[in-house]
């Protein structure tokens, strides 16, 4: 596994600043994020990353969904 020290960034500031870090991974393609000196995670820029591929309508599905799941109770109000 080959990352890029620049790439790396703490979770504890991943958590301060997300935004900072989404920017990054937006710009470069992926972020690691380390806890305690080991890489925990990867925040992965899905338009730019070939492994990840999703159509235009997929992505559309995913988000629908998420935003369904957490506002379900909103939307079945609305119908009434």
């Amino acid at each position: 596994m080959f990352v890029n020290v620049s790439n790396i960034v703490p979770v504890s500031r991943a958590s301060r600043n997300f935004s900072e870090v989404a920017h990054l991974a937006e710009k470069t393609g992926e972020v690691w994020l380390f806890k305690n000196n080991r890489p925990k995670f990867r925040l992965v820029d899905v338009e730019s990353r070939p492994e990840i591929e999703m159509t235009d309508a997929e992505k559309i599905e995913f988000v629908a969904r998420r935003i369904l799941k957490e506002y379900r109770s909103d939307f079945l109000e609305l119908a009434k």
